[in-house]
């Protein structure tokens, strides 16, 4: 199974600016019971609560400081490479509510996602 390095940059407008993606194989294979994890650099000074969403579902992940860097885990549930999900970034205190792209999570990947500063 692939293991998945991706990164993302969501615009507080709820567009995304870019994005690139690329699939690794390990050495010995990955398990599929592997965590993913999505790692978040916050570069604005709102704190943002994240969400990872799938057919309208969507589970929070936690909230990441302003001018921090977190490392979370996409739940289990949410880790299959046919069925793709979007991250929501609710920043606190905005009324804007940005989601990324759609992408696949394989187990065992880390998603690298960067918010802007507004």
């Amino acid at each position: 199974m692939p293991r998945s390095s991706s990164v993302l940059t969501l615009a507080l407008t709820g567009l995304l600016l870019a994005g690139c993606g690329g699939k690794q194989q390990s050495a010995g294979g990955v398990d599929a019971l592997e965590k993913s994890f999505v790692e978040v650099v916050n570069l604005g000074f709102l704190d943002v609560n994240l969400y990872v969403v799938r057919s309208g579902s969507r589970v929070k992940l936690g909230t990441v400081s302003g001018n921090s860097t977190v490392r979370l885990e996409i739940p289990r549930s949410y880790v299959n490479p046919g069925l793709p999900v979007r991250f929501l970034a609710d920043p606190i205190g905005s009324s804007r509510t940005p989601y990324s792209a759609e992408i696949p999570v394989y187990p065992g990947g880390t998603i690298t996602l960067r918010i802007p500063p507004i």
